[in-house]
């Protein structure tokens, strides 16, 4: 059987791939698109869960894994947290040797067969930073040196052109340092491996904050940070394309994969799913209003709302959507030093920042959902809406014989809420959760809402106007497509069409003479499987 490179090009976005190969940007893809097989990949909506990567280290949808957000609520105490890797990975079951270089969701440890660096500058890593064997981080850092782009694996940076400018060079220069790392873990360090998987991040650290500068009808594409968010963009492509290029040179006996599991596009869900969502049910319960109002350093012509470029989205939510009834700062060190009142105490536990997302505005209605019918849990990608249910929420307001009748009621409501910057409807779908209310679990929802492109604020006629808020990310999860493009022993030439995101793994295992049924989600597209 042939050695396998599987090469996750993460938030990598198959039409803007097409334009830079049709530009001849691009040369390695289109290579080892017209040498072997060009598919587009559709993940449909499992892609909302932001669990990509999992599903590759597992090889299961949420359906089979049982994991529709790497957010997990608790209906025993209202908490909330975003979870690491919960499900093992089938690497350490296939029997042969695997050199994983930053796949997400992955524990090395989990394997003796399973080599290689995790966490190292992944976008999500899912797991902490270790190496196996352990020494290696410690042996790469003093080799290559550190991670080129720490700050901008989530970086925030569009009001400002010189740090748009500086985050592309550091994403760009990341990607340069991986190729180099990559090539010396497969040549030198780790030479006697069977499937070797290497996932660069920066397509999706970058997708992120530059995406109005691909994208001619993003409503900040006239910002100054536009032409440097581009050229950002087509820089971190054109180093991908190298190294895809430059793995598949130095290993002229494997099969090659590049794949990424969906594509990119203008943010859909940081403002709405993060702020206006849980203030408009907010309302609806208490008839008032909790977040403040926000005055713009300035707007554009259209009303978008923008920042000052020292100013950041995090830091201005937290003015606007303060944590509630905060004790003083005298309070909290007598609260620390054991002093305090009892309710002081209360209310700062209440208040302890939710790993990994105490960041979100969401979190911060939190102490008022037990009073609440329905409210909105922090989500990344679309509007995730819970029912305070009795017999399942600790302190739950709503009847199974109210449950249908509340979510009629969700629908309608957001149904009538408008865009207040173009006038348009704001929500654009609501699906349930489809399934029993008693059985929906930690990490799904009662209701879910997907919102129109570009919505910062919203408003309804009886709640008033939430918004308009300024961007956070101007890129999401919202392409339409993925790709699978691949070369070598094994992969049937010329082979194109659409085919799902979740048979990428069962191809990977099938090429290596394995039973692809240690992915069941998917199948495998080689002809004649295992």
């Amino acid at each position: 059987m042939p050695r396998v490179i599987a090469i996750g090009l993460d938030g990598m976005d198959f039409d803007l791939v097409e334009q830079m190969i049709d530009e001849g940007r691009l040369p390695n893809l289109d290579r080892l698109r017209r040498n072997g097989i060009g598919l587009k990949l559709d993940h449909g909506r499992d892609k909302l869960s932001g669990l990509a990567w999992e599903h590759v280290a597992t090889g299961l949808a949420p359906s089979d894994g049982g994991r529709w957000s790497a957010v997990r609520y608790d209906p025993a105490t209202y908490d909330v947290l975003q979870e690491e890797a919960t499900t093992p990975s089938y690497l350490p079951a296939i029997g042969r040797t695997v050199v994983a270089f930053d796949l997400p969701y992955c524990r090395l440890e989990d394997g003796e067969n399973v080599l290689g660096l995790a966490a190292w500058g992944a976008h999500d890593p899912g797991v902490e930073a270790h190496s196996n064997p352990p020494g290696l981080a410690a042996e790469i850092a003093g080799k290559f040196g550190p991670y080129p782009a720490p700050e901008w694996i989530y970086g925030f940076c569009w009001p400002s052109v010189t740090k748009t400018q500086a985050a592309a060079a550091a994403l760009i220069a990341a990607v340069e340092r991986r190729r180099e790392i990559a090539l010396w873990l497969l040549r030198e360090r780790l030479p006697n491996w069977d499937l070797a998987i290497v996932v660069p991040s920066e397509a999706h650290s970058g997708s992120e904050p530059f995406w109005h500068g691909i994208d001619t009808g993003h409503p900040l594409h006239q910002h100054a940070s536009a032409a440097p968010a581009r050229q950002g963009m087509l820089g971190i492509y054109e180093a991908l394309d190298q190294l895809v290029g430059e793995l598949a040179e130095a290993f002229p006996d494997a099969t090659v994969l590049a794949f990424s599991m969906h594509g990119m596009g203008m943010n859909e869900g940081d403002v709405p799913a993060m702020a206006l969502l849980p203030e408009l049910l907010y309302r609806r319960s208490f008839g008032k209003s909790y977040m403040r109002d926000f005055t713009p350093a300035a707007r554009l012509a259209d009303g978008t709302p923008l920042l000052g470029e020292d100013e950041g989205w995090e830091r201005t939510l937290r003015t606007l959507v303060p944590w509630p009834d905060r004790p003083g700062p005298l309070a909290r060190v007598l609260v620390k030093a054991g002093f305090g009142r009892r309710r002081d105490a209360e209310t700062l536990r209440r208040q302890r920042e939710p790993r990994g997302i105490g960041w979100m505005p969401a979190t911060r209605y939190r102490a008022f959902w037990p009073k609440m019918d329905a409210f909105a849990i922090p989500a990344f990608y679309d509007g995730q809406i819970r029912v305070n249910l009795r017999g399942r929420e600790a302190f739950g307001t709503v009847s199974l014989e109210r449950y249908d009748g509340l979510l009629q009621e969700l629908e309608l409501l957001l149904s009538q809420c408008r865009d207040p910057l173009s006038g348009e409807p704001a929500v654009r779908e609501t699906f349930r959760a489809g399934k029993p209310a008693l059985e929906i679990g930690p990490h799904e929802a009662d209701l879910y809402v997907l919102f129109r492109k570009g919505l910062l604020g919203m408003m309804h006629e009886r709640l008033g106007t939430v918004g308009p808020l300024p961007w956070r990310r101007t890129g999401g999860h919202t392409g339409d497509w993925g790709f699978v493009f691949g070369a070598g022993p094994g992969l049937e030439s010329g082979r194109s069409g659409v085919t799902s995101s979740f048979d990428v793994v069962p191809t990977i295992l099938d090429l290596l003479g394995v039973s692809s049924q240690l992915a069941p989600s998917g199948r495998t597209l080689l002809k004649d499987p295992v």
